[in-house]
C-alpha cells in the first residue's frame, strides 16, 4: 500500500503563483509512488463555476492526485485587515480538513499563509501521529519585520516563537536557499545547540520547456508586436509585484529615462504595490512603462525571451529570508540579470556564480540606474553571452530533475 501524503499548500494548479506551479509540479512527480492529497485555496477564476463558487469544499483531479479546495474569502492585499481575514480562515479550514483524513502517514506545509502554514502541519502531526515536513519558501516574521508590516513588535515575537515551535516539530525542514539554511541555524543558536534536521533544495524552472530564444522566433515577434515593443531595449519584471521587492520605489527610476524611447520598461503580473506603480506612472507621464498581467503557462516562455534584461529584486533585509523563484525561469531563458539584491543572498550567489548579470545592493537607486545605462550599452554581443552563461550553470547545477528526486528520496526516507 502506498504510503499518503497530505499537502497543505495553499496554491495550486491552475493558479498563476510561482509555489502553486512548482507544488503541482512536485506532486505530479511523485503520484506514482505516494497517494497524494492537497488542501488548496479555490482559484479566484471560477466565476463560470457555481458549485465552486457557493460551496465551502470541493473535491478534483489532477491525473492521479486528489484535490480538496477551499472557498476563500476575497482578499485585498493592500489592507491588513482583508490580509488577516483570509489567513484565519485559511487556517481553520485547513486545518479541519487536514483532521478529516484518513490514514495520514506525512503532512507536508510550506510557510504560506505566513506561520499558519507551519502550524497546521504542527497541529496536524499531533493528532494524526502523522511525520511533518515544513518547506520554507519565506521566513516569518523576518519577511513582514523588513518592510515594517506592522508596527507592533510584541507580534513579530509571539509569531517567531510560533515558528520556532514549528520548526522544532518537523520531522524534517526544506528551505530553498544556502541563505535561509544560515538563517535557521541562527535562529537555534544557543538553543541547546539543537538545530532542526533540514535540507536545501532550490526552486526550479521548466528548464526543458523555457528555452533561450530569439526574438526573430515567430511566438516572441508576435508578443513584442502586440505589445509595441519591436526595437525596443527591454527591461522586465516577470512575477509577483508584491511588498517585499520595494518596487514602488525601483518604479521611480523610470522617470530618467523619458528620454530613452527606445527603452522600455515591461512589468508582467499583479500584486499589493501594482495600483501604486501605476499611478506614479500616470502621475509623471512616463510612456515607456507597460504593465502587463500574468501571462498563461504555455506562453511565459515566449515573454520572458522577449526582454533584453531581467530585474531580479528583494527588499533590503530579505536576505536569508526569501529567494525570487523568477531567478530560474530566468536563467533558463538564457538572458542577463540585473540582481538588485543583497551581498551574499542566494540570488546573489547565483548570479555571481553564473558570471550571468549585475548585482547591485537594495535601495542603491543611482546604483540601479548606472547598471541599467552600462547593461544598455553592452552590445548584444556580450548581453547574449552573459544570459547564455546563466543557462549552461542552470543546465549544470539546477535542473528540475535534480531537486525532484531530492524530495522523492527526503519523503521515501522518513
Amino acid at each position: 500500500m502506498k504510503r499518503r501524503i497530505v499537502f497543505v499548500i495553499n496554491y495550486f494548479y491552475p493558479d498563476f503563483a510561482s509555489t502553486g506551479q512548482l507544488m503541482t509540479t512536485l506532486c505530479l512527480h511523485l503520484q506514482n509512488e505516494f497517494d497524494i492529497t492537497v488542501i488548496a485555496a479555490q482559484p479566484d477564476n471560477v466565476e463560470d463555476d457555481l458549485e465552486k463558487r457557493t460551496k465551502l469544499f470541493t473535491k478534483d483531479m489532477l491525473e492521479g492526485v486528489q484535490i480538496i479546495r477551499i472557498r476563500m474569502p476575497a482578499v485585498d492585499k493592500t489592507n491588513k485587515f482583508s490580509r488577516m481575514k483570509y489567513i484565519s480562515t485559511y487556517f481553520l479550514l485547513a486545518l479541519f480538513v487536514v483532521l478529516r483524513q484518513r490514514r495520514t502517514n506525512i503532512i507536508y506545509t510550506i510557510s504560506s499563509p505566513p506561520i499558519i502554514g507551519g502550524l497546521i502541519g504542527t497541529i496536524g502531526k499531533v493528532l494524526k501521529r502523522a511525520k511533518h515536513v515544513y518547506n520554507i519558501q519565506d521566513f516569518n516574521p523576518e519577511q513582514a519585520e523588513a518592510v515594517s508590516f506592522l508596527k507592533q513588535s510584541w507580534v513579530f515575537r509571539v509569531a517567531k516563537w510560533i515558528d520556532n515551535w514549528n520548526c522544532k516539530m518537523a520531522d524534517h525542514i526544506v528551505t530553498v536557499g544556502r541563505d535561509m539554511q544560515e538563517t535557521l541555524t541562527n535562529r537555534f543558536s544557543g538553543r541547546n545547540g539543537k538545530i532542526p534536521s533540514n535540507t536545501v533544495i532550490n526552486n526550479w524552472a521548466e528548464e526543458n520547456e523555457i528555452v533561450p530564444l530569439p526574438k526573430e522566433h515567430p511566438n516572441v515577434e508576435r508578443f513584442l508586436a502586440a505589445n509595441n515593443l519591436k526595437g525596443k531595449f527591454i527591461i522586465m519584471y516577470s512575477g509577483n509585484l508584491g511588498l517585499y521587492y520595494d518596487l514602488e520605489n525601483i518604479i521611480q527610476l523610470t522617470s530618467r529615462f523619458k528620454d530613452h524611447p527606445d527603452i522600455a520598461f515591461v512589468f508582467i503580473g499583479d500584486g499589493a504595490v501594482k495600483d501604486r506603480m501605476k499611478q506614479f506612472v500616470l502621475r509623471e507621464k512616463i510612456e515607456n512603462v507597460l504593465f502587463l498581467p500574468f501571462q498563461p503557462k504555455e506562453y511565459i516562455k515566449y515573454s520572458l525571451n522577449a526582454a533584453d534584461v531581467h530585474l531580479v529584486v528583494n527588499q533590503k533585509g530579505i536576505k536569508g529570508v526569501s529567494v525570487p523563484s523568477k531567478i530560474y525561469g530566468v536563467m533558463a531563458s538564457g538572458k542577463p540579470i540585473l540582481g538588485v539584491l543583497e551581498s551574499g543572498s542566494e540570488a546573489c550567489r547565483l548570479i555571481v556564480d553564473s558570471n550571468s548579470g549585475v548585482v547591485v545592493e537594495p535601495r542603491d537607486y543611482d546604483g540601479i540606474y548606472a547598471a541599467i545605462m552600462m547593461l544598455y550599452n553592452m552590445g548584444e554581443h556580450h548581453l547574449q553571452a552573459a544570459g547564455l552563461q546563466g543557462r549552461r550553470y542552470l543546465e549544470s547545477n539546477l535542473k528540475k530533475e535534480i531537486s525532484l528526486e531530492k524530495y522523492r528520496y527526503l519523503l521515501q526516507s522518513l
